[in-house]
């Protein structure tokens, strides 16, 4: 079991995620926010390796409007020795690492440019993970996108569409079962169609479900991954008291998450905590999981 937190990171004291207006786009900003970026990036993994947080997700604006047609410089080549070096780092230290492309990447979208625009982002985030070099256990992962009144045709849309994907997307997409349209007993007949992993959310399965435990969820969402997918993923939040039904907490409840540990032995996996105060709860995370037999056995994805 790998523990980890989203893009950003509280102490270092930078950003990996340094952009600026798409009006004043010129190769100097681009080259510039890149270098920051990246630097940035090593600067919180070698925090990570320190600390024992081994799964992290990186950035979508590690390459600002790199999917977007006003870019046009060759940033892959330019940077090249820097994403290798980067991957290095990854792979000597046995780091997990993951992808999420914004809410706008909709691969079942009934707007063909949105759809365009959808499989441009996805070619993007799957370069970087590719210029680092990393195995198919490092993954993208997606939403499955909007119902638009009939939610039977939108499943067999993204199906069709996931089908005519490339083999280098499809061998690190995976979904993400949601708080609102799409639970995880729709993400798994999605998978049957297309043989596509599922990344479970803990809670988004609190909030929209089947009537399934925890346990049975992970019994059935764990089998969708094969051997070159990686351990399974999953991501893990909870309700912030006092704030709107599916508000991510600002800090980790560490007793509920003790009892996550609790009600998921026997599975193994890698936690991603979607929890505001980011490497702050991770700290406290992998204390509280330091007795657990799955962490820290060093066992590779």
């Amino acid at each position: 079991m790998k523990i980890g937190y989203p893009c950003i990171n509280l102490t270092v004291g930078c950003v990996s995620s340094k952009t600026f207006r798409l009006g004043s786009y010129s190769e100097n900003r681009l080259i510039d926010a890149v270098e920051n970026n990246l630097n940035c990036l090593q600067k919180i993994l070698s925090f990570n390796v320190e600390k024992e947080m081994l799964f992290f997700r990186i950035s979508s604006e590690i390459v600002p409007f790199a999917s977007h047609p006003v870019c046009k410089f060759k940033w892959e080549k330019r940077f090249k020795e820097v994403f290798h070096n980067i991957g290095s780092f990854i792979k000597v230290n046995n780091i997990r690492i993951s992808m999420h492309p914004d809410q706008f990447t909709l691969i079942n979208s009934i707007d063909e440019m949105v759809y365009n625009r959808s499989i441009e982002e996805l070619k993007y985030h799957v370069k970087i993970l590719d210029l680092l070099g990393l195995d198919t256990s490092a993954k993208v992962q997606i939403h499955v996108g909007g119902v638009y009144n009939d939610k039977r045709e939108s499943i067999k849309r993204f199906v069709r569409r996931y089908k005519r994907l490339s083999k280098r997307i499809k061998r690190r997409l995976v979904i993400e079962n949601d708080d609102r349209l799409y639970n995880l007993e729709d993400c798994l007949s999605i998978h049957e169609e297309a043989g596509i992993p599922i990344l479970f959310d803990v809670f988004h399965h609190a909030i929209y479900n089947s009537g399934e435990s925890v346990p049975e969820a992970l019994e059935r969402f764990s089998k969708t991954w094969e051997k070159n997918d990686g351990i399974p993923m999953i991501d893990y939040s909870s309700q912030q008291v006092g704030e709107r039904r599916g508000n991510h907490a600002k800090t980790i409840d560490i007793d509920d998450f003790k009892k996550f540990l609790i009600q998921t032995k026997g599975f193994d996996f890698d936690v991603m905590l979607e929890i505001k105060d980011k490497e702050n709860s991770a700290l406290k995370a992998v204390e509280a999981a330091l007795a657990d037999r799955r962490f820290g056995s060093g066992s590779k994805c």
